[in-house]
């Protein structure tokens, strides 16, 4: 009866707390994204292929394109205090497409197509909680083009594909749901680094035929999901 009383004195022990989930920023990671882009594409003559060449400023008009845009990126992250600071690269593919009458030549008909964006950033980000981090991205970007010109009756006239380097900037969210796991929403502005570069536009058998300067205005918006692997050092349950 002692052993028994003596017992019932003892203090009770607290159970034991589920554990913390950690958030680590620091380490690299790998993902994939969709989403859509929106170009605004200038188009001006500057050079007919005669003997000897001729100079011209024919104004070939403005097209808006829209279209679907997906693709994967990697990236390292170094996370310090509520800062982390990173540097990614990310390749995008799609088909961002319209077409317009040439205001020049109205019978005449210009349509283009954004089939490939590439950009290598660096990034800055603030966390507001130890899962969300909102960051601004600036870098280099190249982007992909064809463009087509079109007779009255629908016959290819001649045809340009090229890839120009430019500019980006970006902003987004990005939210660790469990450790290595995120996913992030962002939007991101590209513009070429020179507007007076132009392009050797050529008829289906390969022939010149005239010089377009080509002035493209690119926003793409974008949600995907990263895998990430953390650097060796303790992860963190807050800041």
């Amino acid at each position: 009866m002692s052993s028994v009383a003596s017992a019932a004195d003892l203090p009770m022990k607290a159970p034991r707390a589920a554990p913390v989930p950690l958030y680590n920023w620091s380490g690299c990671y790998v993902g994939g994204n969709a989403g859509g882009a929106w170009n605004r594409m200038d188009t001006t003559r500057v050079l007919i292929d005669t003997a000897p060449p001729t100079a011209t400023l024919d104004d070939f008009g403005r097209e808006n394109d829209s279209g679907f845009m997906g693709g994967a990126q990697v990236g390292c992250d170094f996370q310090t205090t509520n800062l982390v600071f990173g540097v990614e690269s990310q390749f995008e593919f799609g088909s961002v497409k319209g077409s317009h009458s040439i205001p020049a030549f109205p019978a005449f008909t210009e349509a283009n197509n954004l089939q490939q964006l590439y950009l290598l950033t660096g990034r800055i980000g603030y966390l507001w909680t130890p899962q969300l981090l909102g960051y601004v991205k600036v870098g280099a970007a190249f982007q992909t083009n064809k463009n087509s010109v079109f007779s009255p009756g629908g016959a290819l006239v001649e045809s340009a594909k090229f890839t120009d380097p430019g500019i980006t900037a970006g902003i987004g969210l990005e939210y660790m749901f469990v450790p290595n796991w995120s996913v992030f929403a962002e939007a991101n502005y590209v513009w070429t680094d020179d507007d007076s570069a132009a392009h050797d536009y050529k008829s289906p058998a390969g022939v010149p035929l005239e010089v377009l300067n080509d002035r493209p205005r690119i926003i793409s918006a974008m949600v995907g999901v990263n895998y990430k692997f953390h650097w060796e050092g303790p992860a963190v349950a807050g800041y």
